[in-house]
C-alpha cells in the first residue's frame, strides 16, 4: 500500500509541480490549499507524514503543526522562504522534523521525505518482528523500537521519529559525546545535512519533554563548541 503524504500550500502550482513528482515515486499525495483545510481532511483520513508551508491564510503552518502534534507524531517538514528564520527555528522547536528553503528542489524535498519516512518506519520496527535488541535501557530510560516508546521513570514520552532517534543516539554510549554531524547521521541519514540549530531545537524540544514528566532531568548534557551526551 502506498505511504500517503499531506502536502499543504496555498499556491497551487507548487501543489500540482510537487504532487506529481511525488505520485511518480510511488506515494499517495493528498492537496490542501490552507491548514484550516487541511487539519480536518487529516483528522478524517490520517497521513503517514505532512509538508506544510508556513504562510498561508486562515491557519498557518505553524498553528496547523501545533494542532496536529496535540494528536500525531508523523514526521512533519516545513516550506520556509528565505526570510523565514524566526518562524523555522520555531516550528522546530514545536515539533517539526525538518525544513527546507523555497524555491527548492525538487529532488532534495523527495530525498528528505524518503528519509524521514524510512527513519520512521526503522524506529517503529515495522517490517521487521520485534525482537528483545529492539529495546534500549539506560537507567530511568526505556526506548522500545518495536512499539516506539520512550518512558521515563514508567512515564510514557511522546517523541517524534526524529527526537526518538536522537535520544537513541545518545543514550547507546551514556557518556561519550556526539557532535552534531553524529547526531543529524542518526536522526537524517548519512549525506542529509541540516544546520546545526536545527539540532539545538530539537535537544532543547526533548529536554522539555523530559522536564514536563520529572523536573530534576539533567541526563542530556550540553558541551558548548563540542556537541551533546547522555549522562552515565
Amino acid at each position: 500500500m502506498a505511504q500517503v503524504i499531506a502536502l499543504v500550500d496555498d499556491d497551487r502550482n507548487i501543489l500540482t509541480s510537487v504532487s506529481i513528482a511525488l505520485e511518480a515515486e510511488g506515494y499517495e499525495v493528498r492537496t490542501y490549499g490552507d491548514g484550516d483545510e487541511a487539519l480536518r481532511g487529516i483528522s478524517a483520513r490520517p497521513v503517514d507524514m505532512a509538508v506544510l508551508d508556513i504562510k498561508m491564510p486562515r491557519m498557518d503552518g505553524l498553528e496547523l503543526l501545533q494542532r496536529l502534534r496535540q494528536s500525531t507524531q508523523m514526521p512533519i517538514i516545513f516550506l520556509t522562504s528565505k526570510d523565514d528564520e524566526t518562524d523555522e527555528l520555531q516550528g522546530l522547536r514545536m515539533g517539526a522534523d525538518d525544513y527546507i528553503k523555497k524555491p527548492f528542489s525538487q529532488r532534495l524535498l523527495i530525498e528528505r521525505i524518503k528519509t524521514l519516512l524510512r527513519r520512521t518506519e526503522l524506529a517503529q520496527g515495522k517490517g521487521t518482528a520485534p525482537d528483545p535488541g529492539q529495546t534500549l535501557v539506560r537507567g530511568e530510560l526505556v526506548l522500545d523500537g518495536a512499539r516506539h516508546l520512550c518512558t521515563w521513570k514508567g512515564k510514557e514520552i511522546d517523541l517524534t521519529v526524529t527526537e526518538f532517534l536522537l535520544v537513541k543516539a545518545l543514550a547507546v554510549r551514556p557518556g561519550h559525546v556526539k557532535n552534531r554531524d553524529q547526531l543529524m547521521d542518526a536522526a537524517y541519514g548519512e549525506h542529509i545535512y541540516v544546520d546545526d540549530r536545527t539540532i539545538d531545537s530539537h535537544i532543547k524540544r526533548l529536554r522539555k519533554k523530559f522536564k514536563a514528566v520529572d523536573d530534576d532531568f539533567q541526563q542530556i548534557e550540553t558541551l558548548y563548541g563540542v556537541g551533546y551526551k547522555y549522562k552515565e
